[in-house]
């Protein structure tokens, strides 16, 4: 495929054959180079074949190989035209990332951090099909679809304020918990609280540079500062939910009147009655999500002031902000100079509104929208600020993560013979772990290099950096 150069961090994929719009990449040179890049690169093209599809499909320097739509790729089509798939939104729907601070420098936790991470092992249910504490009988779990996280702080899992510090409240409100099937029900009634396996995890993390002192303070954030953050999604229903609806998308779209470049893009118009009943489960999806995230912090929380043995005053535990990756939203956007209402599917991309945006609380809105970058468990994070550009390129979104460039078969190949765990403690990291696979599959060098990702992003100015952080302890499903 013909690739053109726009400028440094952005590359062209013309509009050729049965393209609708162009390609556009957020990457270096080399980064697209790499020879893991052209199947990603021939879902962006297949992304752009799609109905209703709107200015570009675009992908972010994470960019790597998914179901359907690359992981890393944003497309937003019109809301009254367009499609809506579920590979544009992926399996794990909402996985998404919640950043917690505290009052705590790193001195005051180190003495007792294997005592904490230990305890954080123990208390937070991880694995696959790990179950949590919370039982929920059909009917309440129906509430958590339609609530979000405002059923979790309703019941003393939180405060008011965690729901302005995350995204959308917590809640989209179109859920309908009727379209779920029985099989997606079950599966998220014993895994509410959960953190689940593979690239999940809970870290607890030091901020090691500050890039951007006024949104910085505005975020909470100080050199040197203990933190908490939790990676993970809508678990075994939201999973459910995304192979039910594809299984039936598949089917269905062979009534739609167009041809499909690859099957896993099956899809559905967003207005049919399929398309919304696919839309309002999966906003039921997220809303155990967020549900899910507001339930860990909490217990998360708990547990710190346990082994600690502080206050919650001097703990001064605060939700920075939670953002959600794997997503389709309804938003308004200005598009060739006009306001037009699209649905912005987000697959490993993160939401990136600017300064002034109606959607931020009062606290973020001088600044912009926190952004969460998690990095690998032996690798910095990062907290980035939507801009205004993000708004004028790619619909308020920017990159999620570092995004892999080895599959999970060749991170254990590459880590066969290594002490992974004796590799982290020597970078003063202490990792607890469930899957007997886990810390091969997650080698530091399974996944790009988050600095040279966030770089791209930031340089490009679809968001900016405020803050660079990095792990002491993690807990991995």
């Amino acid at each position: 495929m013909e690739i053109k150069k726009i400028d440094k961090y952005r590359w062209e994929l013309p509009k050729t054959g049965n393209m609708r719009v162009p390609g556009i990449i957020y990457a270096t040179e080399s980064m697209l180079n790499a020879e893991k890049q052209k199947e990603p690169l021939k879902q962006v093209a297949n992304v752009a074949t799609l109905p209703g599809i709107l200015k570009a499909s675009l992908a972010m320097p994470d960019m790597h190989w998914g179901y359907g739509f690359p992981i890393g790729g944003v497309a937003a089509f019109d809301w009254e035209s367009g499609i809506i798939s579920p590979g544009g939104v992926g399996y794990d729907i909402n996985c998404g990332v919640r950043l917690a601070t505290t009052s705590l420098v790193e001195k005051e936790v180190r003495p007792k951090l294997e005592n904490l991470v230990n305890a954080l092992f123990r208390g937070i249910p991880s694995g696959l099909g790990s179950k949590g504490s919370i039982k929920l009988s059909i009917p309440e779990e129906k509430k958590v679809l339609q609530m979000g996280s405002k059923w979790a702080v309703n019941r003393g899992l939180g405060e008011a304020l965690d729901l302005e510090h995350t995204e959308d409240g917590g809640c989209m409100p179109n859920a309908d918990p009727d379209v779920i099937s029985q099989r997606a029900l079950e599966r998220g009634r014993q895994q509410l609280g959960t953190l689940g396996s593979g690239n999940h995890f809970l870290e607890i993390g030091v901020v090691e540079a500050v890039y951007d002192i006024p949104a910085a303070q505005a975020f909470g954030l100080f050199e040197d500062q203990v933190t908490l953050m939790l990676h993970t999604g809508s678990r075994g229903l939201g999973y459910q939910i995304c192979d039910d609806f594809l299984a039936f998308m598949t089917k269905h779209v062979k009534k739609l009147g167009f041809d499909l470049p690859d099957r896993q893009l099956a899809c559905a118009r967003i207005q049919s009655k399929e398309g919304m009943r696919y839309y309002n489960a999966m906003a039921c999806a997220a809303n155990y999500a967020w549900t899910n995230r507001q339930i860990l912090m909490h217990n998360s929380r708990e547990i710190l002031l346990r082994v600690l043995g502080i206050s919650p005053r001097d703990l001064n535990m605060k939700l920075l902000y939670d953002v959600c990756h794997n997503i389709a939203k309804k938003e308004v956007h200005v598009i060739h100079g006009k306001k037009q209402t699209v649905c912005v599917h987000r697959k490993g991309a993160t939401r990136s509104f600017p300064a002034g945006h109606e959607a931020l609380c009062d606290q973020y809105r001088p600044v912009g929208q926190p952004v969460i970058i998690p990095g690998d468990m032996g690798t910095a994070s990062y907290v980035l600020a939507g801009t205004e550009k993000a708004m004028q390129e790619t619909f308020g979104s920017t990159c999620h993560g570092a995004g892999r460039v080895l599959s999970r078969k060749a991170a254990k190949k590459a880590s066969k013979g290594r002490a992974i765990q004796r590799e982290l403690e020597d970078k003063g990291i202490l990792v607890r772990w469930t899957g007997r696979s886990t810390l091969a599959e997650e080698i530091p060098e399974a996944y790009k290099d988050i600095s040279q990702v966030v770089e791209v992003v930031h340089e490009a100015g679809i968001s900016k950096k405020v803050a660079k952080l990095r792990p002491i302890g993690v807990v991995k499903g």
